[in-house]
């Protein structure tokens, strides 16, 4: 319960000792106040760093072990590759050699009728062109091959030249494309049956014999390519003696699988054990600054906690012994002082009144 004031002096030295101490105890307070929060930022920094180098340390050794598996595999695949490479140039060999082998007398065959045909139009005095594809295929028209040589021959004499020659005129009528075309069949259509009367009236017997040989030629080297072909299909590679590069690739790709499998287990121990040491060494490296991090986080904490209730009770036996007094907007120094002065000088004989005189100097101001 309050009690009457009997000596103001003292009243003011206890309000004022009481304020003071209010005042450093809340100075200690925001002190500690901002060291828990530089050793928070601190300690969080701290571990964000530790965690950063963990991951970064547990990538890199990571990436080193896939690295150097990856190595040993990319040299067995060129190994692989090479190995397939050799196996598919013997195949081709082989197979080039064995389309020789079979059609061997054919093309022998084909060479002796090309002699024949050769000798056989000199023996007769045949003009030399006589036995060129184009001729028999102008002349003596036979397959769709030669079919398509004379279409297209009817088409660049009859079609593209005309045409030609009537698009380069600049005043183009229809009577020149009249004219043309009369001129370009009298021309060309004169030249080929000019050709063709000269040498089938007096040669008719030996280009006939020409087309035979001719017909036997292609026939022979349509036999050709069906054997060629018929080869190139067949999928025994027996035959090719090939088993040496295929001991060799099975060879290469059992190591291939066998690499890749110790790679996987290699990943698979570093996650499950590695990883696990290299995080504990790490954490064994920082242990000791962590912990005094900590334990000085802990301390400024706990001193902070016992200020913050010196500073609460301090405020409540200023409250309970002055306060209730003089009024909270007076529980300052410069306002206790202010008090003080008044009653000391005699303008006031109480508190209350020592507050209406203070607040009446202030209006007057």
């Amino acid at each position: 319960m309050a009690q009457p004031i009997t000596d103001y002096a003292a009243f003011f030295a206890g309000a004022k000792q009481a304020v003071e101490e209010l005042e450093q105890l809340r100075q200690q307070e925001r002190q500690l106040e901002e060291t828990e929060k530089q050793l928070e930022k601190t300690l969080k920094t701290k571990q964000q760093t530790i965690a950063d180098t963990i991951s970064q340390t547990v990538k890199q050794r990571s990436d080193e072990i896939s690295k150097s598996y990856d190595i040993e595999i990319g040299k067995t695949q060129d190994r692989l590759k090479k190995a397939k490479s050799k196996r598919e140039k013997a195949k081709t060999q082989g197979i080039k050699e064995r389309i020789a082998e079979n059609t061997q007398e054919l093309l022998k065959e084909n060479e002796e009728w090309k002699g024949r045909i050769k000798n056989l139009f000199r023996a007769n005095h045949v003009p030399k062109f006589c036995t060129s594809k184009l001729y028999y295929s102008l002349y003596f028209t036979r397959g769709l091959k030669e079919t398509l040589i004379m279409l297209a021959a009817l088409l660049i004499f009859f079609l593209a030249i005309p045409c030609g020659i009537y698009f380069l005129i600049p005043a183009r009528k229809t009577w020149y494309l009249i004219g043309i075309y009369v001129g370009v069949i009298g021309i060309f259509g004169g030249i080929y049956v000019k050709i063709g009367n000269s040498t089938k009236i007096k040669y008719m017997d030996v280009l006939k014999e020409g087309r035979n040989i001719h017909d036997r030629i292609r026939a022979n080297k349509k036999q050709i390519k069906a054997i060629a072909k018929a080869i190139r299909k067949d999928k025994n590679d027996t035959i090719y003696n090939l088993q040496k590069f295929d001991d060799e690739i099975a060879q290469l790709d059992q190591d291939l699988a066998q690499t890749n499998k110790k790679k996987k287990d290699a990943l698979n121990t570093f996650e499950s054990v590695t990883k696990t040491i290299l995080s504990d060494e790490i954490m064994g490296n920082n242990r000791a600054e962590l912990e005094k991090l900590e334990t000085e986080l802990s301390d400024t904490a706990a001193q902070l906690k016992s200020t913050q209730n010196a500073v609460k009770e301090k405020a409540l036996y200023i409250t309970d012994h002055f306060e209730v007094y003089v009024g909270k907007e007076f529980v300052t120094m410069d306002r206790l002082e202010a008090l003080e002065k008044i009653i000391a000088e005699g303008a006031a004989g109480n508190i209350s009144e020592a507050i209406t005189v203070f607040k009446s100097r202030e209006y007057e101001r």
